[in-house]
Protein backbone atom coordinates (compact mmCIF):
# COMPACT_ATOMS: atom_id res chain seq x y z
CA UNK A 1 0.00 0.00 0.00
CA UNK A 2 1.16 3.73 -0.97
CA UNK A 3 1.16 5.97 1.83
CA UNK A 4 -1.36 9.12 1.90
CA UNK A 5 1.28 11.49 0.93
CA UNK A 6 2.16 9.12 -2.03
CA UNK A 7 -1.34 9.05 -3.09
CA UNK A 8 -1.45 12.63 -3.27
CA UNK A 9 1.27 12.93 -5.50
CA UNK A 10 0.27 10.14 -7.88
CA UNK A 11 -3.08 11.36 -7.83
CA UNK A 12 -1.61 14.61 -9.12
CA UNK A 13 0.91 13.57 -11.27
CA UNK A 14 -1.73 11.50 -13.13
CA UNK A 15 -4.17 14.34 -13.02
CA UNK A 16 -1.74 16.90 -14.42
CA UNK A 17 -0.24 14.70 -16.66
CA UNK A 18 -4.06 13.98 -18.10
CA UNK A 19 -4.47 17.55 -18.54
CA UNK A 20 -0.86 19.10 -20.01
CA UNK A 21 0.78 15.48 -21.76
CA UNK A 22 4.10 16.96 -19.94
CA UNK A 23 6.02 14.96 -17.53
CA UNK A 24 5.40 16.28 -13.83
CA UNK A 25 7.93 18.14 -11.94
CA UNK A 26 9.03 17.84 -8.32
CA UNK A 27 8.62 21.76 -8.16
CA UNK A 28 5.02 22.05 -9.35
CA UNK A 29 4.11 19.26 -6.81
CA UNK A 30 5.69 20.91 -3.36
CA UNK A 31 3.96 24.17 -4.38
CA UNK A 32 0.99 22.25 -4.24
CA UNK A 33 1.79 19.90 -1.18
CA UNK A 34 4.27 22.42 0.83
CA UNK A 35 6.69 19.98 0.96
CA UNK A 36 10.74 20.49 -0.05
CA UNK A 37 11.55 19.99 -3.66
CA UNK A 38 13.47 16.88 -2.06
CA UNK A 39 11.21 15.35 -0.30
CA UNK A 40 9.20 14.90 -3.76
CA UNK A 41 11.92 13.73 -5.57
CA UNK A 42 12.22 10.77 -3.41
CA UNK A 43 8.44 10.12 -2.69
CA UNK A 44 8.68 10.09 -7.16
CA UNK A 45 11.58 8.00 -6.96
CA UNK A 46 9.79 5.33 -4.98
CA UNK A 47 6.61 5.32 -6.84
CA UNK A 48 8.91 4.85 -9.99
CA UNK A 49 10.55 2.01 -8.25
CA UNK A 50 6.84 0.63 -7.44
CA UNK A 51 6.24 0.49 -11.35
CA UNK A 52 3.53 3.55 -11.30
CA UNK A 53 5.88 6.07 -12.87
CA UNK A 54 8.36 6.46 -15.10
CA UNK A 55 10.71 8.74 -16.56
CA UNK A 56 10.55 9.71 -20.32
CA UNK A 57 14.19 11.02 -20.17
CA UNK A 58 17.00 11.22 -17.42
CA UNK A 59 16.49 15.02 -16.41
CA UNK A 60 12.62 14.66 -16.58
CA UNK A 61 9.47 14.46 -14.51
CA UNK A 62 7.58 11.28 -14.60
CA UNK A 63 5.08 10.39 -15.98
CA UNK A 64 2.45 7.94 -15.02
CA UNK A 65 2.60 4.39 -16.98
CA UNK A 66 0.26 2.13 -17.33
CA UNK A 67 0.34 0.23 -13.54
CA UNK A 68 0.15 3.60 -12.66
CA UNK A 69 -3.05 4.73 -14.50
CA UNK A 70 -4.87 1.46 -12.96
CA UNK A 71 -3.88 2.51 -9.84
CA UNK A 72 -5.38 5.90 -10.25
CA UNK A 73 -8.17 4.20 -11.63
CA UNK A 74 -8.72 1.81 -9.05
CA UNK A 75 -8.11 3.61 -5.97
CA UNK A 76 -7.72 7.27 -6.22
CA UNK A 77 -10.45 8.62 -8.99
CA UNK A 78 -12.95 10.90 -7.52
CA UNK A 79 -16.17 10.08 -9.57
CA UNK A 80 -17.81 13.53 -9.17
CA UNK A 81 -20.96 14.98 -10.73
CA UNK A 82 -20.68 15.55 -14.50
CA UNK A 83 -19.78 19.26 -14.90
CA UNK A 84 -22.70 21.55 -16.04
CA UNK A 85 -21.58 22.25 -19.57
CA UNK A 86 -21.22 18.49 -20.38
CA UNK A 87 -24.24 18.33 -18.97
CA UNK A 88 -26.45 20.61 -20.95
CA UNK A 89 -24.75 19.80 -23.86
CA UNK A 90 -25.80 16.12 -23.61
CA UNK A 91 -29.28 17.30 -21.96
CA UNK A 92 -30.11 19.05 -25.43
CA UNK A 93 -29.74 15.53 -27.14
CA UNK A 94 -31.83 13.26 -24.42
CA UNK A 95 -34.66 15.92 -24.33
CA UNK A 96 -34.81 16.09 -28.39
CA UNK A 97 -38.47 13.69 -28.47
CA UNK A 98 -38.38 13.76 -32.20
CA UNK A 99 -35.33 11.94 -32.35
CA UNK A 100 -35.13 7.91 -32.17
CA UNK A 101 -33.37 6.31 -29.29
CA UNK A 102 -30.54 4.95 -31.96
CA UNK A 103 -30.15 8.71 -33.58
CA UNK A 104 -30.13 9.87 -29.74
CA UNK A 105 -27.23 7.28 -28.91
CA UNK A 106 -25.51 8.74 -32.64
CA UNK A 107 -26.22 12.32 -31.64
CA UNK A 108 -24.92 12.08 -27.87
CA UNK A 109 -21.68 10.45 -29.07
CA UNK A 110 -20.85 13.13 -31.40
CA UNK A 111 -21.17 15.39 -28.83
CA UNK A 112 -19.23 13.33 -26.76
CA UNK A 113 -16.38 13.09 -29.34
CA UNK A 114 -16.61 16.90 -30.08
CA UNK A 115 -16.02 17.48 -26.26
CA UNK A 116 -13.09 15.54 -25.62
CA UNK A 117 -11.50 14.81 -28.90
CA UNK A 118 -11.60 11.05 -28.21
CA UNK A 119 -13.71 8.52 -30.71
CA UNK A 120 -17.31 7.20 -29.48
CA UNK A 121 -18.50 3.83 -30.48
CA UNK A 122 -21.60 2.08 -30.31
CA UNK A 123 -22.28 -1.80 -30.79
CA UNK A 124 -25.65 -3.36 -31.59
CA UNK A 125 -27.42 -6.49 -30.72
CA UNK A 126 -26.00 -9.14 -32.84
CA UNK A 127 -28.34 -9.50 -35.68
CA UNK A 128 -28.92 -13.26 -34.64
CA UNK A 129 -31.41 -12.06 -31.44
CA UNK A 130 -33.47 -10.49 -34.44
CA UNK A 131 -35.42 -12.88 -36.92
CA UNK A 132 -36.73 -11.61 -40.19
CA UNK A 133 -40.24 -10.93 -40.05
CA UNK A 134 -41.43 -9.33 -43.20
CA UNK A 135 -39.75 -7.27 -46.00
CA UNK A 136 -42.04 -4.39 -48.76
CA UNK A 137 -40.71 -2.62 -51.60
CA UNK A 138 -41.76 0.66 -52.42
CA UNK A 139 -41.30 1.70 -55.62
CA UNK A 140 -39.95 5.50 -56.32
CA UNK A 141 -39.44 5.52 -60.13
CA UNK A 142 -38.68 3.05 -63.09
CA UNK A 143 -35.12 2.26 -61.56
CA UNK A 144 -35.25 3.01 -57.93
CA UNK A 145 -37.51 1.01 -55.00
CA UNK A 146 -36.91 1.15 -51.02
CA UNK A 147 -36.31 -2.22 -49.73
CA UNK A 148 -38.01 -2.48 -45.83
CA UNK A 149 -36.73 -4.70 -43.42
CA UNK A 150 -39.16 -5.75 -40.58
CA UNK A 151 -37.57 -7.71 -37.64
CA UNK A 152 -39.82 -9.82 -34.78
CA UNK A 153 -38.19 -6.97 -32.37
CA UNK A 154 -39.99 -4.15 -34.69
CA UNK A 155 -36.78 -3.46 -35.89
CA UNK A 156 -36.95 -1.84 -39.21
CA UNK A 157 -34.25 -0.87 -41.72
CA UNK A 158 -34.87 0.71 -45.00
CA UNK A 159 -32.41 0.37 -48.40
CA UNK A 160 -32.63 2.10 -51.75
CA UNK A 161 -31.77 0.17 -54.70
CA UNK A 162 -31.46 0.94 -58.13
CA UNK A 163 -32.09 -1.68 -60.57
CA UNK A 164 -31.95 -1.71 -64.47
CA UNK A 165 -34.64 -3.00 -67.14
CA UNK A 166 -36.23 -4.81 -64.02
CA UNK A 167 -40.09 -5.38 -64.20
CA UNK A 168 -41.88 -4.16 -60.70
CA UNK A 169 -43.53 -7.88 -60.76
CA UNK A 170 -40.26 -9.84 -60.90
CA UNK A 171 -38.95 -8.24 -57.77
CA UNK A 172 -42.45 -8.56 -55.87
CA UNK A 173 -42.28 -12.07 -57.06
CA UNK A 174 -38.75 -12.03 -55.37
CA UNK A 175 -39.87 -10.48 -52.36
CA UNK A 176 -43.06 -13.26 -52.20
CA UNK A 177 -40.79 -16.18 -51.97
CA UNK A 178 -38.56 -14.83 -49.40
CA UNK A 179 -41.17 -13.65 -47.22
CA UNK A 180 -42.63 -17.69 -47.91
CA UNK A 181 -39.08 -19.47 -47.63
CA UNK A 182 -37.26 -17.73 -45.23
CA UNK A 183 -39.41 -15.46 -42.89
CA UNK A 184 -38.43 -16.20 -39.23
CA UNK A 185 -34.67 -16.45 -40.10
CA UNK A 186 -32.48 -14.69 -37.84
CA UNK A 187 -31.26 -11.83 -39.88
CA UNK A 188 -27.49 -12.72 -39.53
CA UNK A 189 -28.46 -16.10 -41.48
CA UNK A 190 -30.45 -14.72 -44.20
CA UNK A 191 -28.01 -13.99 -46.79
CA UNK A 192 -26.66 -18.11 -46.29
CA UNK A 193 -30.27 -18.88 -47.30
CA UNK A 194 -30.42 -16.48 -50.08
CA UNK A 195 -27.88 -18.33 -51.29
CA UNK A 196 -28.90 -21.90 -50.82
CA UNK A 197 -32.74 -21.64 -50.61
CA UNK A 198 -34.29 -18.90 -52.61
CA UNK A 199 -30.94 -18.80 -55.42
CA UNK A 200 -31.54 -22.11 -56.76
CA UNK A 201 -35.69 -21.38 -57.84
CA UNK A 202 -35.35 -17.51 -58.38
CA UNK A 203 -34.63 -18.55 -61.99
CA UNK A 204 -37.64 -20.52 -62.33
CA UNK A 205 -39.97 -17.09 -61.42
CA UNK A 206 -38.03 -14.08 -62.44
CA UNK A 207 -36.41 -13.46 -65.38
CA UNK A 208 -33.70 -10.90 -64.56
CA UNK A 209 -33.03 -13.21 -61.47
CA UNK A 210 -29.09 -12.45 -61.06
CA UNK A 211 -29.68 -8.73 -60.32
CA UNK A 212 -32.35 -8.92 -58.06
CA UNK A 213 -30.84 -12.03 -56.05
CA UNK A 214 -27.64 -10.25 -55.97
CA UNK A 215 -29.32 -7.30 -55.05
CA UNK A 216 -31.11 -8.67 -52.48
CA UNK A 217 -28.18 -10.33 -51.31
CA UNK A 218 -26.35 -6.94 -50.42
CA UNK A 219 -29.17 -5.53 -48.74
CA UNK A 220 -29.10 -8.26 -46.14
CA UNK A 221 -25.39 -7.95 -46.07
CA UNK A 222 -25.38 -4.56 -45.46
CA UNK A 223 -27.92 -4.56 -42.62
CA UNK A 224 -25.95 -7.64 -40.58
CA UNK A 225 -22.81 -5.37 -41.49
CA UNK A 226 -24.80 -1.83 -39.48
CA UNK A 227 -23.82 -3.38 -35.99
CA UNK A 228 -21.05 -0.97 -35.45
CA UNK A 229 -21.09 2.73 -35.77
CA UNK A 230 -18.05 4.66 -35.43
CA UNK A 231 -18.25 8.60 -34.38
CA UNK A 232 -14.69 11.23 -35.39
CA UNK A 233 -12.94 7.79 -35.93
CA UNK A 234 -9.72 10.25 -36.27
CA UNK A 235 -10.09 12.05 -33.14
CA UNK A 236 -7.49 9.88 -31.84
CA UNK A 237 -5.46 10.26 -34.15
CA UNK A 238 -4.89 14.02 -32.84
CA UNK A 239 -3.78 13.66 -29.71
CA UNK A 240 0.10 14.46 -29.01
CA UNK A 241 0.47 10.64 -28.57
CA UNK A 242 0.00 9.91 -31.99
CA UNK A 243 0.30 12.88 -34.10
CA UNK A 244 4.04 12.82 -34.40
CA UNK A 245 4.30 8.95 -34.82
CA UNK A 246 3.10 7.66 -38.10
CA UNK A 247 3.60 4.18 -37.76
CA UNK A 248 1.50 4.28 -34.53
CA UNK A 249 -0.99 6.21 -36.12
CA UNK A 250 -0.99 3.35 -39.03
CA UNK A 251 -1.51 0.82 -36.37
CA UNK A 252 -4.38 2.62 -34.25
CA UNK A 253 -6.19 3.38 -36.93
CA UNK A 254 -5.76 -0.05 -38.97
CA UNK A 255 -7.52 -1.19 -35.63
CA UNK A 256 -10.21 1.29 -35.64
CA UNK A 257 -11.35 -0.59 -39.06
CA UNK A 258 -10.19 -4.39 -38.09
CA UNK A 259 -14.28 -5.42 -37.61
CA UNK A 260 -12.28 -8.34 -35.23
CA UNK A 261 -11.10 -5.56 -33.14
CA UNK A 262 -14.67 -3.96 -33.00
CA UNK A 263 -16.27 -7.01 -32.37
CA UNK A 264 -13.95 -7.93 -29.41
CA UNK A 265 -14.35 -4.15 -27.74
CA UNK A 266 -18.39 -5.41 -27.33
CA UNK A 267 -18.89 -5.48 -23.69
CA UNK A 268 -19.76 -8.72 -21.76
CA UNK A 269 -23.21 -9.75 -19.84
CA UNK A 270 -22.05 -7.30 -17.02
CA UNK A 271 -23.90 -3.46 -17.01
CA UNK A 272 -20.80 -1.53 -15.03
CA UNK A 273 -18.47 0.69 -16.53
CA UNK A 274 -15.35 -1.37 -17.65
CA UNK A 275 -11.92 0.72 -18.42
CA UNK A 276 -9.28 -0.99 -20.33
CA UNK A 277 -6.01 0.70 -19.94
CA UNK A 278 -2.78 0.25 -22.45
CA UNK A 279 -2.22 -3.29 -23.82
CA UNK A 280 -5.40 -4.03 -22.42
CA UNK A 281 -7.10 -1.99 -24.86
CA UNK A 282 -6.23 -4.48 -27.54
CA UNK A 283 -5.46 -1.54 -30.24
CA UNK A 284 -2.00 -0.06 -28.90
CA UNK A 285 -0.07 0.60 -25.49
CA UNK A 286 -1.10 4.27 -25.65
CA UNK A 287 -4.88 3.81 -25.87
CA UNK A 288 -7.59 3.13 -23.24
CA UNK A 289 -11.11 1.84 -23.62
CA UNK A 290 -13.78 2.94 -21.25
CA UNK A 291 -17.07 0.71 -21.98
CA UNK A 292 -20.16 -0.08 -20.66
CA UNK A 293 -23.73 -1.73 -21.49
CA UNK A 294 -26.95 -0.71 -22.26
CA UNK A 295 -30.70 -2.54 -22.91
CA UNK A 296 -33.66 -0.05 -23.28
CA UNK A 297 -37.06 -2.58 -24.47
CA UNK A 298 -36.02 -4.33 -27.75
CA UNK A 299 -32.19 -2.35 -28.30
CA UNK A 300 -29.47 -3.49 -26.28
CA UNK A 301 -26.16 -2.58 -26.98
CA UNK A 302 -22.45 -1.39 -25.81
CA UNK A 303 -21.17 2.34 -25.50
CA UNK A 304 -18.02 2.35 -25.58
CA UNK A 305 -14.85 5.48 -25.81
CA UNK A 306 -11.36 5.33 -27.26
CA UNK A 307 -9.09 7.91 -26.27
CA UNK A 308 -5.37 7.99 -25.30
CA UNK A 309 -3.88 6.58 -22.21
CA UNK A 310 -3.60 9.73 -20.50
CA UNK A 311 -7.79 9.99 -20.66
CA UNK A 312 -9.40 11.79 -18.53
CA UNK A 313 -10.90 8.90 -16.82
CA UNK A 314 -13.36 10.62 -14.44
CA UNK A 315 -15.00 12.93 -17.21
CA UNK A 316 -15.29 10.05 -19.92
CA UNK A 317 -17.06 7.41 -16.71
CA UNK A 318 -19.33 10.27 -15.93
CA UNK A 319 -20.08 10.91 -19.57
CA UNK A 320 -21.40 7.42 -20.03
CA UNK A 321 -23.22 6.51 -16.61
CA UNK A 322 -25.10 9.64 -18.03
CA UNK A 323 -25.89 8.10 -21.34
CA UNK A 324 -26.69 4.93 -19.72
CA UNK A 325 -29.31 6.36 -17.30
CA UNK A 326 -31.01 8.19 -19.74
CA UNK A 327 -30.77 5.24 -22.54
CA UNK A 328 -32.61 2.92 -19.89
CA UNK A 329 -34.76 5.62 -18.07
Amino acid sequence: MLTERQNKILKLIVERYIKDAKPVGSKILSNKLKCSSATIRNEMATLENRGLLEKTHTSSGRIPNEEGYRYYVDNLMELKKMNAEDMLKLQIVFHNQQLALSDTIIKSLQVISDMTNYTTLVLGTTSHENLLKQIEVVPIDDKSIVVIIVTDHSHVEHKTMNLQDVSMEDIKKTVGLINNLIVGTPIDEVSQKLEYEIKPIIGQYVKQHEQIYNAFYHVFNDFTSQDVNIVGRNKILEQPEFCSNVDKIKKVYNKLEDKETLKNIEADGENNIKIYIGDESNIDSDVTVIKTRFKSGNEEGTLAIVGPKRMDYERVVNMLEYMKENIEG
